[in-house]
């Protein structure tokens, strides 16, 4: 610390001596008196991570927050501000409202948009690469809305193999579902509108984490403490500031403390770090903030910093203990006598998604694919996507419906003969727990293709099963007694366990090692949660429309794929096919097409043919060459006429390309990599195809897709399944 100089000598005694009486009254609070977090805390506190405010844009949300908190007013700064008590002395406790954004840099004539940092956001290595395959809010003057950021396919991982390098802001495209300038005009966005994450609250066992959790914790604890200094009294007056612009300096602090009445004592509750620090800081180290402290009188101030762990990075966390400590802290410097004990006030929930743009004749195909898709079900553990597709299936097809001892779902109509197969697959890429330390940090193995760099750091949920649940693990696909088709219609189990996937502190390259993640228990908490190896994690996800007729979400392959096939046997007419047709939802098909499998043995040799309902993975986006795998989405389904395990006979193709004809739906046909159900098939003498959808960003957390094409491809499946020989 820098010694301050002789002239201000009356001043400095004045700050250092209100520090020393505000540590010596915090050491000496009863113990009793502290504060034990609980479930309803924790969700308070994490309700501030989620309030959207991005730097240099406070204005846009802090009057209907000072609002929502009665007896708070937002000054021309976008500051937050009350004031409690009369007299001397005067205090300022402040915390850092806003966080590290960014702008929308520039609007693109296809509809994409570019990003760039506001200020220097934040430290950590990989905050830029974590917004990869995210959705976004863009936060307009007339509400948030719902954007994606883009990433390269998984499926494209050859093509990309030297692509090694962490990602920046100058590597970001955001993709907000519009085709064109004039698109993303209508949905109200504008050049330099502000862009932050779209994340739920996010408490967990013994903490909170989002983020900047940290800073945001400061603000929960500000709130708190002037909710308690209003009902219980305090000597002397203090204001509390939810202040602007911390990222570029703490301007908006500054602001006030220039141009308000002279404070005694200014404590800053700072955004955290890696280690706790409770000090006084020279007015001296704070650049042209201190300037304006010291032309105030002020030659240092309080500082309070959160330990947290993962500083900087999209999932920040803050221990209970450590909000404790905080809240502790800053009660004293705020001269409350006791630490406050009515518990943590929760903010206001952020503005909701705009949708007004919409296309309402995409409404229940949207609603039928978000049901599907925000179900959780890594291979092996499809359950609940089995017992949402066999509750959406029309009766009679409800009654058909056999289930094997692993989950697959199969309905027979038409006469008998050789059969034409429709399947789509009800699992998705994920991980399972490989091995759990004693600290309760779990490592995972991977299933199927998932693009690991846009997992870590993120959001993690540990699932549980229905015990005696059809599952690969236990069975082979040999057994349909009726016993599994009413277990999964009945099938429940007990919500999952909130953590956080693991992230580097430091990344020398884009992709990260073996995954971990963290649950905020040990292994013995973990234990007594039921929390064993096998279990399914996952990541929080929300499907969401974009623009007026994209979708995105994680997992539409391929619950888009179980999406069109359920509608499509709700509009078949069952009674008129013309041949025997095997509407078919299989299990494990990522890592392994286990599922496909176990149908092939049963069905594989009465088999004409197989159509597997997937993704044609598309290079419809910036990050991909369009030399191949090219189909723009919005255009109409695809015949995946060539996969990396399968090429369609000619013959096959004029069929469907006739079906499609006849049924006035325009049909792309293409080439892409990866493989599907059906090519397990073609070893039994069935033709495989695809029959799909153009989808971005495949096995990603982000992937998106048109509705129009959905839509049309439930009325190509239709048509294929009744056209004759």
């Amino acid at each position: 610390m820098l010694r301050p100089s002789m002239c201000s000598h009356v001043t400095v005694r004045r700050s250092v001596l209100a520090f020393a009486v505000t540590l010596s009254l915090h050491a000496a609070l009863p113990p009793s008196l502290a504060a034990q977090a609980t479930d309803r805390d924790l969700a308070a506190i994490a309700s501030w991570v989620a309030v959207d405010a991005a730097t240099g844009y406070e204005r846009r949300i802090a009057p209907a927050l000072a609002s929502a908190l009665g007896g708070w007013t937002a000054d021309v700064n976008g500051n937050v501000v009350t004031t409690v008590g009369t007299g001397s002395p005067h205090r300022i406790v402040a915390c850092a409202l806003d966080r590290p954004s960014y702008a929308v840099s520039q609007v693109r004539d296809d509809g994409y948009l570019r990003l760039h940092r506001i200020g220097s956001g934040s430290r950590h290595p990989l905050w830029d690469q974590q917004f990869e395959a995210q959705q976004v809010r863009v936060l307009t003057t007339a509400g948030p809305v719902a954007g994606v950021v883009a990433r390269t396919n998984g499926h494209f991982a050859q093509q990309h193999a030297n692509e090694t390098a962490v990602a920046t802001a100058d590597d970001l495209w955001l993709d907000v579902g519009a085709e064109s300038r004039a698109e993303v005009e209508a949905l109200g966005i504008a050049l330099l509108d502000p862009v932050g994450r779209h994340l739920p609250s996010w408490p967990i066992a013994g903490g909170v984490a989002g983020p900047d959790a940290g800073r945001r914790t400061g603000c929960a604890a500000v709130v708190a403490i002037a909710a308690a200094a209003r009902r219980d009294g305090i000597a002397g007056r203090t204001t509390f500031v939810l202040s602007a612009q911390e990222v570029t300096g703490w301007i908006g602090l500054s602001s006030l403390v220039a141009r308000s009445e002279r404070a005694d004592q200014v404590t800053v509750l700072a955004p955290g770090a890696g280690s706790r620090a409770d000090s006084e800081r020279s007015a001296s180290e704070l650049s042209r903030f201190g300037g304006v402290l010291e032309a105030s009188g002020l030659q240092a101030v309080r500082w309070l910093v959160p330990s947290v762990e993962q500083a900087g990075s999209h999932m920040e966390v803050v221990r209970a203990t450590e909000a404790e400590w905080l809240l502790g802290a800053a009660a004293t410097a705020a001269g409350l006598a006791a630490v406050p004990s009515h518990g943590w006030v929760p903010a206001p929930p952020p503005a909701p998604l705009k949708s007004d743009r919409a296309d309402a004749a995409f409404s229940q195909v949207a609603s039928l694919l978000s049901d599907l898709a925000d179900r959780h079900a890594v291979s092996g553990h499809e359950w609940s996507v089995r017992r949402a597709v066999l509750a959406a299936l029309p009766a009679w097809a409800r009654e058909r419906a056999v289930v094997d001892d692993i989950g697959n779902i199969t309905v027979e109509a038409g006469p008998q003969g050789e059969a034409t197969v429709f399947m789509a697959h009800m699992d998705e890429v994920g991980y399972v727990i490989e091995s759990i330390a004693p600290d309760g940090t779990v490592t995972l193995a991977g299933q199927g293709g998932a693009v690991a760099s846009a997992w870590e750091g993120q959001t993690a949920l540990v699932h549980f099963d229905p015990q005696g649940a059809p599952s690969t693990v236990t069975g082979r696909g040999n057994d349909v007694d009726a016993r599994w088709k009413a277990s999964s219609l009945a099938a429940a189990a007990p919500p999952p366990v909130r953590g956080v996937f693991r992230i580097r502190s430091a990344a020398p390259r884009k992709n990260p090692g073996p995954m971990q993640a963290w649950f905020g228990l040990d292994a013995d908490g973990l234990a007594a949660r039921g929390v064993v190896v096998g279990m399914q994690v996952t990541s929080h996800k929300e499907a969401l429309r974009l623009g007026r007729t994209r979708f995105a979400a994680r997992s539409l392959d391929d619950r888009a794929g179980t999406a069109a096939l359920v509608r499509a046997v709700n509009q078949v007419n069952h009674d008129r096919l013309p041949g025997r047709v095997i509407f078919a939802w299989s299990v494990h098909e990522e890592g392994g097409l286990r599922g496909a499998i176990a149908m092939a043995r049963r069905f594989g040799k009465t088999a004409k043919r197989i159509y597997s309902l997937d993704t044609f993975v598309s290079s419809d986006t910036p990050l991909e060459s369009p030399h191949f795998a090219y189909a723009p989405l919005g255009k109409g389904p695809v015949f995946r006429a060539i996969e990396s395990a399968n090429v369609s006979p000619d013959e096959e193709r004029a069929r469907v390309r006739r079906a499609a004809a006849a049924a006035g739906i325009p049909l792309q046909m293409g080439l892409t990599q990866g493989g599907t159900d059906g090519s397990v098939f073609t070893f039994w003498g069935a033709p495989n195809q695809g029959l799909s959808w153009p989808g971005r960003y495949s096995h990603s957390p982000g992937e998106v897709l048109d509705l129009r094409d959905l839509d049309m491809l439930t009325r190509l499946v239709v048509a294929v399944a009744s056209a004759r020989e």
